[in-house]
């Protein structure tokens, strides 16, 4: 059935363009399918996407914005209140995954292995106030990698107080040296592990979202067992995050020491990216789910209420 597809795309985070690169496949596969589309660029004009929303009448809302405002909770709060069927996560959902510190504190209680870390002021771990290196500051409430620093020795740059763009307080975690690993969920079940490498550095930014940066192994070349629990862990963080339709979680794998080696948890995204680059579609394709297949997926699943 043929249905009418707002796409929310943009935005005003640091992740904006990730957000618009996601939405062209988006916006293409929606006309493979042919669903009536609807690109909307949002802004900080929320009076105009209201607007757009009630004049549109979309009987679905592809929610394909990116970080801060757009999968933290508040654009879901908008069309919840606007009655609009939409995909990925709720409020809360959205809310507790976005944040470093409440997602790993759920993780805990369910028994998954995070690194250690609290959360301290940004100046007071830039003084080596918090722990010794190797160690990582997070912003709280970012995505990407936007923002993170990992401090590996005293020689290693610190971000500068001064001109920091997040909020003062940060999440430090003790750094896990070792592999990348990161698994999609869909509907609750995971649907393989990939793991990333890096051409240099660690997968920041630029190394997520600019071609040949890294190598990607899917699915992960990890032994059976810390696959099987990797898969689970996922699963149990969407679960326990309030996580509906896609997510994706990331871990470390540190088998520096030789196997068995241990996995850390670091984070889940509630809204995944759909770029050419992004992980998710790559593991669907595993499956035999073509990004298509995916996007019509999304339109299925969503709803209020979620």
């Amino acid at each position: 059935m043929k249905k009418r597809v707002a796409v929310l795309m943009g935005g005003f985070s640091a992740e904006r363009e990730v957000s618009l690169s996601s939405a062209q496949g988006v916006i293409k596969a929606l006309k493979e399918l042919g669903h009536e589309t609807f690109p909307l660029d949002v802004t900080r004009n929320m009076g105009e996407l209201v607007e757009n929303l009630r004049a549109h009448k979309p009987d679905v809302v592809l929610n394909i914005l990116h970080g801060k405002w757009g999968e933290d909770g508040c654009i879901q709060g908008l069309l919840e209140m606007m009655d609009i069927p939409y995909s990925n996560s709720g409020v809360l959902g959205s809310a507790l995954a976005m944040n470093k510190v409440a997602a790993r504190n759920m993780c805990q209680i369910q028994g998954i292995r995070v690194p250690e870390g609290q959360v301290a002021k940004l100046s007071d771990a830039c003084a080596g106030q918090v722990m010794p290196p190797p160690f990582v500051i997070k912003p709280i409430g970012e995505g990407s990698s936007v923002g993170v620093y990992i401090i590996l020795d005293e020689k290693s740059p610190l971000p500068s107080p001064e001109k920091w763009p997040f909020e003062n307080d940060v999440l430090v975690e003790r750094y896990i040296p070792g592999r990348e690993v990161q698994v999609a969920v869909l509907d609750g079940k995971a649907i393989g592990a990939i793991e990333v490498l890096p051409h240099s550095g660690f997968y920041d930014y630029e190394a997520k979202y600019t071609d040949g940066k890294a190598t990607h192994f899917m699915p992960a070349p990890i032994p059976e067992a810390a696959y099987t629990q990797v898969l689970n862990w996922a699963e149990k963080a969407h679960k326990a995050l309030k996580c509906r339709g896609i997510s994706r979680s990331d871990f470390r794998y540190d088998d520096t020491e030789g196997e068995p080696g241990q996995l850390y948890y670091l984070e889940t995204n509630p809204q995944p990216g759909l770029t050419p680059l992004s992980l998710v579609p790559e593991i669907a394709a595993h499956i035999g789910m073509s990004y298509t297949q995916l996007v019509q997926w999304m339109i299925e699943d969503a709803s209020c209420h979620r």
